[in-house]
């Protein structure tokens, strides 16, 4: 990623956008090691996102428009460029801007009934807009990277069972073995589930999704307005990619309540929610979230302060409210009712 790049940011608005900004701020908290984001204010005291982003597609601000285009509440439309385009490329990173809606975050709450169903509505007119030949070609589906996804987990399995021999200089890497040690029966479930389960996936017909529509990605408004943010994930999946994330929370710092996912599931109105799909959705979600915090747990060139965020956040995973958990308690449900 570019440093010092607040300067020459500033410059680029200017050039791509005819945007005169007046202070860009820096916005830290986000897990996407290949972006950086700023709030960027203009003389009037208008404000935007502008996010620069070095990795991934531009598929999240195609779906953006498209959405906003067919009228879907509480999705932030990106401003185009002086020639029509959606980013501007600078230096191999995608340049975005998008009207900044709300300071308030969902995680930081108050999240009252109004913004509960509010959530539920917005999820419901995604996945109801057609898919077009444009997003078919440009999104991928969900879960397709599952055999990697499973073969990265056993990897890593591999290597923790002995940490000592195989990283015995590295941050984290006893307390890592041992919470791998300790979930491992769990492992072996979510990873044989997803395998075993990965053909409930292709006799449905699917729909736009943001793939991952947590709270940390929920801006909130005085009068229950809710925005969807952040959809650099998006894909054309069965709506248990998204309903995963109101059905059972997935966030073991932020679970939902019964009465929370009554009032979302309200707003969304009828969701036939198939429990072999989101079972594995939910599994697949697990092993990859699992996965990917304990490789920056491990990380030797990371910080201390973010090995140590990972290192949090893998303890959180395997907590009882924690994703592994729920993902878990998912698929053996499923095998009891068989």
């Amino acid at each position: 990623m570019i440093e010092d790049a607040t300067g020459l940011v500033t410059g680029w608005i200017r050039t791509e956008f005819g945007l005169d900004l007046a202070r860009l701020d820096e916005v830290t908290h986000g897990a996407d090691q290949r972006a950086r984001l700023w709030l960027a204010h203009t003389a009037d005291g208008t404000r935007y996102a502008v996010k620069l982003s070095g990795g991934g597609t531009p598929a999240g601000l195609v779906v953006t428009a498209h959405l906003a285009g067919q009228g879907v509440p509480g999705i932030p439309a990106p401003l185009r460029t002086r020639d029509g385009r959606l980013y501007g490329d600078r230096e191999g990173h995608r340049l975005s801007v998008v009207p900044w809606v709300s300071d308030q975050r969902a995680l930081d709450g108050p999240m009252t009934d109004a913004h509960w169903r509010a959530y539920g509505e917005l999820l419901a007119a995604v996945h109801a807009v057609p898919v077009t030949d444009e997003l078919l070609a440009l999104l991928p589906p969900g879960g397709a990277a599952y055999p990697e996804i499973v073969a990265t987990t056993r990897a890593m399995a591999e290597r923790l069972r002995d940490p000592g021999a195989a990283d015995p200089a590295g941050p984290s890497v006893a307390e890592m073995a041992a919470v791998w040690a300790a979930s491992a029966d769990w492992l072996s479930t979510l990873a044989d589930g997803v395998e075993r389960l990965a053909t409930v996936q292709r006799d449905r017909p699917v729909v736009v999704c943001h793939g991952d529509p947590h709270l940390g990605n929920l801006l909130l408004g005085p009068q229950g307005q809710v925005w969807l943010i952040d959809w650099d994930d998006a894909v054309l999946a069965p709506p248990e990619c998204d309903l995963m994330f109101v059905t059972d929370g997935v966030l073991a710092f932020a679970p939902i309540t019964a009465e929370q996912r009554v009032a979302v599931l309200t707003g969304y109105g009828r969701a036939d929610v198939d429990p072999a799909r989101l079972a594995w959705f939910l599994a697949v979600r697990a092993l990859d979230d699992l996965t990917d915090w304990t490789r920056q747990a491990l990380d030797p060139d990371a910080s201390a302060a973010d090995r140590g965020r990972a290192a949090r956040i893998v303890r959180g995973l395997v907590s009882p409210v924690g994703l592994v958990t729920l993902a878990d308690a998912a698929l053996r449900a499923l095998d009891g009712s068989r």
